[in-house]
């Protein structure tokens, strides 16, 4: 009877592992809204990591996480590290191009509560009066991540959050025309 259980929970751990190896080995989540903003003024938000706690939504999770800025003091080379809360964990940030005012690309280290590295890319496109700002999230699910997204749905998760920063972000560049 026990060398059945056990070859059951054997059988039942193996199909687990098999369905976790068949999840997709790339993720990526894009939000997107329209400012009425010209797309300079929207670039220069994010190309300047100073600005973003006026609208991260991050920054709202922990108004305490330690901030260090390194590097360039904007654009390529900019980085901003980060250190808080279980909610926002730490990691850092580096901006690996900028091309005002259209496309930011970064690369994005996280350290707490897992390890991970990603990137993120921002896209400023005119439309009519104001901009569209497109907000991506792109990288590779370890064997951890691919776990992790048959309970969690990466997508609605991270979504939510660059929903909450582009409402901020159209709020912070529409109050300063």
């Amino acid at each position: 009877m026990l060398k059945k259980i056990l070859i059951g929970i054997c059988a039942v751990i193996v199909v687990l592992i098999i369905v976790v190896a068949m999840q997709p080995a790339e993720f990526r989540v894009t939000r997107q809204a329209v400012m009425a903003a010209p797309p300079a003024d929207v670039f220069a938000q994010v190309n300047d990591f100073h600005n973003w706690e006026a609208w991260s939504p991050w920054a709202k999770l922990d108004p305490n996480a330690k901030a260090t800025y390194s590097g360039e003091a904007s654009g390529k080379g900019a980085t901003f590290a980060w250190a808080g809360n279980s909610e926002v964990g730490e990691g850092s940030q580096t901006i690996l191009e900028s091309h005002p005012p259209s496309h930011i690309l970064m690369q994005l280290d996280f350290t707490k509560p897992f390890t991970a590295t990603d990137m993120a890319e921002f896209t400023f496109k005119p439309q009519g009066e104001g901009t569209q700002v497109i907000w991506t999230m792109y990288g590779t699910n370890n064997f951890m991540a691919k776990a992790m997204s048959l309970v969690m749905d990466c997508d609605k998760m991270v979504g939510g959050q660059f929903e909450q920063g582009l409402a901020s972000l159209k709020s912070v560049v529409e109050s300063a025309k």
